[in-house]
């Protein structure tokens, strides 16, 4: 592994390295003989100090280079091991695509301690007694963990659980979250009550006295952005840099069919039919699949950004790509929210509830405006209660308008 980079060297037979970065979309000229030179050091480095490459490109191996290379130039050695991770991560995933051997970057973290064996228990309860999805299961479970460290915390068991733990856990919380969070927690410590009963742990059901905070259903409208402020948020997206063609794909799609963030950011190559022009979605929450229609413009948005805005080298599958090297898939909420919040501000949008479900909603209102039974509308959002539905007809503003009472004079 003892290749090296020559971008400006022969233009007429650029460097493979050189030449995955370019297909990756992730480096211009600039950036790669920046990299480049990062590359050429760390080579030198590892002949002076009879090193091989094979050993040392590693995260933990860049590190000591980092060391070294600061003491050589008197430089401060946190500004050049981000320089040199950067850049020789990026040159290890690239020889990882030519098929070179290299070492993983980063090492196995070590086991931690084994969890409360009662919380695999409690999740196994959720699952088979009430139907949770893996989702719903691993946040009430986070949940009760928090609470399990609070009892050890004031020195008490499960054995000895009273209501008065319980209470002192809420008031704990209540300061740090809001009412809604504050709810979710107690619906969680219900729950956990319950299954602490049921199987033995617990003499007396303590679920019924778990009492959650005021606070009336839908005591303000989903908020969704008008249509036209829609088009206007779209319309604003650069579509001829990278980031523009991979964005332009995302909100469209949010848009037009009424996607979060995790279904969004879950989308994988294989979830779409070009022969068929479908689809597929998981519903992260209820783990149900949908199936919904390719539309022609929403086609042609994603074949440009397949063949210009995606990574043609990306390790995974999923449609929606981080730019930067290791074209990690996008997580959910917070790189979705911070996708609406950048072109909303260019597009002068200044709502300050652009949340990441904030096209979702707007989908849902758009629809209802449109004259969409909520049952359709419904189906194609994946809710399984019709009250989650109706609370969209609060936000149909045009609708409600038909239906308001003369004011008497």
């Amino acid at each position: 592994m003892n290749m090296t980079i020559s971008i400006a060297d022969c233009p007429t037979h650029p460097d493979p390295v050189a030449q995955v970065w370019l297909e990756n979309r992730c480096l211009r000229g600039p950036s790669m003989q920046v990299y480049a030179h990062w590359v050429r050091r760390f080579q030198v480095y590892c002949r002076t100090q009879h090193l091989t490459v094979a050993s040392q490109l590693t995260l933990a191996g860049v590190g000591i280079f980092a060391t070294w290379y600061a003491q050589e130039r008197g430089i401060d050695r946190a500004r050049a091991f981000a320089g040199a991770r950067t850049a020789l991560h990026a040159w290890a995933l690239a020889l990882e695509v030519l098929g070179e051997g290299v070492p993983p970057w980063t090492t196995p973290a070590p086991p931690t301690a084994d969890p409360d064996p009662v919380l695999a228990l409690f999740a196994d309860y959720l699952a088979d007694y009430r139907g949770d999805c893996l989702r719903t299961q691993h946040k009430e479970a986070t949940t009760i963990a928090a609470f399990l460290t609070f009892l050890q915390a004031r020195h008490r068991t499960l054995a000895q659980l009273t209501l008065q733990d319980i209470d002192a856990y809420i008031l704990e919380c209540a300061p740090h979250y809001a009412t809604t969070t504050l709810a979710d927690i107690c619906s969680a410590l219900r729950s956990f009550c319950r299954f602490l009963h049921v199987t033995g742990r617990l003499d007396e059901d303590l679920a019924p006295a778990v009492m959650a905070p005021n606070g009336r259903r839908d005591q303000r409208p989903l908020r969704a952005l008008p249509w036209a402020q829609v088009c206007q948020l779209l319309n604003a997206v650069d579509r001829t840099t990278v980031a523009g063609q991979r964005d332009y794909a995302l909100l469209l799609m949010m848009s037009i069919y009424g996607l979060g963030a995790g279904e969004v950011c879950g989308l994988r190559l294989d979830d779409i039919d070009w022969r068929a022009a479908t689809v597929h979605v998981m519903r992260p929450k209820t783990g149900v699949s949908i199936l919904l229609p390719l539309l022609p413009g929403v086609a042609a948005v994603l074949v440009d950004y397949l063949r210009q805005g995606r990574p043609q080298h990306a390790p995974t599958r999923h449609l929606f790509l981080a730019l930067h090297t290791p074209h990690r898939p996008l997580s959910t909420a917070g790189p979705v929210r911070h996708i609406i919040v950048k072109h909303a501000r260019a597009a002068g949008i200044t709502a300050t509830y652009l949340g990441s479900h904030v096209l979702r909603h707007s989908h849902a209102c758009r629809e209802l405006e449109q004259g969409v039974p909520p049952k359709v509308i419904g189906d194609i959002l994946g809710h399984r209660d019709p009250d989650s539905t109706s609370a969209y007809l609060r936000i149909a503003t045009e609708r409600l308008r038909e239906v308001s009472l003369v004011l008497p004079v």
